[in-house]
């Protein structure tokens, strides 16, 4: 069976595992966007470390929690946001204002939607966090 969205995928493994109360998390998805997305959660505080794990399969991501993930997930459509937007989106995806983070690939890379504010670009939205 083919997976549709990988990233969706890790994201709600993360959430399952936050809530059952476990420290770790294995996955088989691994690509350049799953590990952008997990450095920036790692920069914010939301899980711990994580490393890639070979075998003959192909990698491994092994996730060490913290127990900070109350909610997590993507974003579907990923929404063309603009500088003006995103206090719409924030209110949308976040519970109130400054708690949380959208996670939104640009021109410069993937960043936070803090950070985009502080740049004043807009992008694509790809998930959220809180």
């Amino acid at each position: 069976m083919s997976l549709n969205d990988p990233l969706a995928n890790v994201l709600s493994f993360i959430q399952l595992y936050e809530r059952k109360g476990k420290r770790e998390v294995l996955t088989k998805n691994n690509n350049k966007l799953i590990k952008k997305v997990l450095v920036i959660l790692q920069d914010k505080g939301y899980i711990g470390s994580f490393e890639e794990i070979q075998n003959a399969k192909g990698g491994l991501l092994k996730i060490h929690l913290l127990g900070n993930v109350n909610k997590i997930g993507v974003i579907k459509p990923r929404f063309k946001v603009q500088l003006t937007d995103f206090e719409k989106y924030e209110k949308r995806y976040l519970p109130a204002k400054d708690f949380g983070i959208i996670i939104l690939t640009t021109n410069k890379g993937l960043m936070t939607h803090i950070e985009a504010k502080e740049k004043k670009i807009g992008g694509r939205l790809v998930s959220y966090c809180y």
